[in-house]
C-alpha cells in the first residue's frame, strides 16, 4: 500500500481521545478503520473476527490515547495493538494463521487478453511467490509484511513486534534469503 496515514492528523486525534472526544474516535476510525482492518483480516481470514478485533483495537487506542508518548507514529502503535490482540485471538481460539490461496483470486480469463501466455506466466510467479512466502517463518512472513506491503520502516516494525530493530534486520535478511532459495528451488521470479 503507498497511502500512508497522515501521523499529524492521527496525534492531533489521539490527542483528543486522550481527553475522551468521541468525535475524534470517529475521526480516527474513519482514517485508520480501512488499512486496520486489512492488516487484521489478512492474518485471520475471518471477516467478523477482524472486524472486531479492528474496532476492539481503536476502542483500546481511545482508552489508551494518553499513554501514547509519542516515540513512533500513531498508526505503528495501533498497529502493535492490533497485533497483540491477533495472537491473542490465536491463542484463545487455538486458530494458526491462515494463508491466502492465490487460486481463489484468478478471476481474470486468459483468453480474453492479448497476451494469454504472458498472463499466464506473472499468475504462475505470483503463485510460487505466494507459496513461498507462506513458508516463512510466521515472524520473517510479518516482517517481510509489514515492510513491504504496510511500508513500515524496520524501526516501525520493531515497535509493533516489540523486539529490538537488529532482531527486525536479521528476519528481514533470512527472510530474503529464505525467499531467495526457495524461488529458485521452484523456478519462480527472477532473482
Amino acid at each position: 500500500m503507498t497511502d500512508f496515514i497522515d501521523d499529524h492528523l492521527a496525534q492531533a486525534l489521539l490527542k483528543r481521545c486522550a481527553l475522551r472526544d468521541e468525535s475524534a474516535l470517529k475521526a480516527l476510525h474513519g482514517l485508520m478503520a480501512q488499512r486496520l482492518y486489512a492488516f487484521v483480516f489478512h492474518r485471520l481470514r475471518d471477516e467478523d473476527a477482524a472486524r472486531d478485533i479492528m474496532v476492539d483495537t481503536l476502542y483500546e487506542a481511545w482508552k489508551c490515547a494518553a499513554k501514547f508518548r509519542g516515540e513512533s507514529r500513531v498508526s505503528t502503535w495501533i498497529f502493535g495493538i492490533a497485533r497483540h490482540k491477533v495472537m491473542a485471538h490465536w491463542r484463545q481460539t487455538a486458530a494458526q494463521p491462515m494463508h491466502e490461496d492465490i487460486d481463489d483470486h484468478a478471476d481474470v480469463l486468459i483468453g480474453d487478453l492479448e497476451d494469454g501466455s504472458l498472463v499466464m506466466e506473472r499468475w504462475q510467479e505470483q503463485k510460487i511467490v505466494t507459496m513461498c512466502l507462506c513458508e516463512l517463518p510466521p515472524v520473517q512472513r510479518e516482517c517481510v509484511q509489514l515492510v513491504y506491503l504496510e511500508g513500515m520502516t524496520v524501526y516501525e516494525v520493531a515497535a509493533v513486534q516489540d523486539v529490538p530493530v537488529g532482531t527486525v534486520q536479521s528476519r528481514l535478511f533470512h527472510a530474503r534469503k529464505n525467499m531467495r532459495l526457495c524461488l529458485q528451488k521452484n523456478g519462480g521470479a527472477r532473482t
